[in-house]
């Protein structure tokens, strides 16, 4: 077997964190892991195979010195544009976690289970990994786009903190550990446009000329490039005090009658899905259930009251793994697949 030099770049933060765990817990076939991150974090090191293995800075020789076969880029859209370009261009297949090469027409973005396939066509050596809450969105409705063929699709998200990275997870915490001390109202709100705690902010990022936010923005731009697909889609993303996981409220038209049980089955049969959907026995996703899970959960199926051709639905995935860090590595993963069959 065929063993790969890996890089991460943003190896001490969450997602970074987050894809050596997932690389060691799939077993993935790497012959090095090289945790690289800014010049602030030299004289840190980062576990790996239970041993602490020193930070280094990224820099434009780092690359190619080590001969770098695969690089995890989640440092940042400034840090993927400087370095990206380096590392590919020394040979190494890049996988970027941010937002930077998302909507360039020669970097495909890739959900492995919905559009294995673009993973080919990456000339630039450039594969770009989408918005957490746009990862969990189309692995649903993929399998029920192929079924019924989608028309229109509302979504509302309820996205947790660790969404806006380890501060956010910490300024919720503050804040909750203020509220029981009675201090709350002292809290002055550095990561999120206002107090989370006790809280929902219907504001994820900045807003547009049109009155949506980026965020909504990229949910509907990300989905038609993934899918291939151009059908309506609106978007209302709100940032709720749960510290991990995105819980979304989707709503689904279809160019036909929708049958619940043949749609119940089919994402039952989806990759990385699991069907959780029995209301009588208080049975349905919850962010609980999903943090520290490589699976999309679904749940509270059911067919609109007034028209036979929608369904509604909610769905839950732990938004650093599933979002971001299980995703990246699913992409290597069918990367090094193709490549073994070409």
């Amino acid at each position: 077997m065929k063993l790969y030099n890996i890089a991460i770049i943003g190896a001490t933060g969450a997602v970074g964190e987050e894809i050596i765990n997932i690389l060691e817990e799939e077993r993935f076939p790497a012959a090095s892991i090289l945790p690289l991150a800014s010049a602030n974090s030299l004289g840190k090191a980062v576990e790996i195979s239970g041993k602490e293995v020193p930070v280094l800075a990224t820099s434009d020789e780092v690359f190619a010195q080590h001969k770098i076969d695969i690089a995890f880029f989640s440092a940042g859209g400034s840090v993927s544009e400087r370095f990206a370009g380096v590392a590919a261009d020394s040979g190494a297949l890049v996988i970027d976690n941010t937002s930077f090469f998302r909507m360039c027409d020669d970097v495909p973005l890739v959900v492995p289970e919905v559009n294995p396939s673009d993973i080919a066509h990456a000339p630039r050596n450039i594969i770009a990994n989408p918005n957490c809450s746009t990862i969990q969105m189309v692995q649903v409705l993929a399998p029920l786009h192929k079924a019924f063929g989608i028309e229109r699709v509302d979504v509302s998200t309820y996205q947790a903190a660790s969404g806006a990275g380890k501060r956010g997870m910490e300024e919720l915490i503050v804040q909750m550990q203020k509220f029981f001390s009675f201090e709350l109202e002292s809290c002055v709100p550095e990561v999120f446009a206002h107090r989370l705690a006790l809280n929902a902010i219907p504001h994820i990022d900045v807003f547009l000329d049109n009155d949506y936010t980026k965020e909504e923005m990229k949910m509907i731009k990300e989905t038609h490039k993934i899918m291939h697909a151009d059908f309506p889609i609106s978007a209302t993303c709100v940032r709720v005090p749960v510290l991990r996981s995105h819980s979304e409220s989707i709503t689904i038209r279809f160019a036909q009658k929708v049958d619940v049980k043949q749609a119940r089955e089919i994402l039952e049969s989806a990759p990385n899905i699991v069907v959780l959907d029995d209301p009588s026995a208080h049975s349905y996703p919850m962010p609980s259930i999903a943090t520290d899970t490589n699976h999309t959960y679904v749940g509270r199926i059911r067919k609109d009251n007034f028209d036979d051709t929608i369904l509604h639905l909610w769905c839950v995935a732990d938004q650093i793994r599933v979002g971001a860090a299980t995703n990246a590595v699913r992409i290597a993963q069918k990367w090094i697949e193709l490549a073994q069959k070409s």
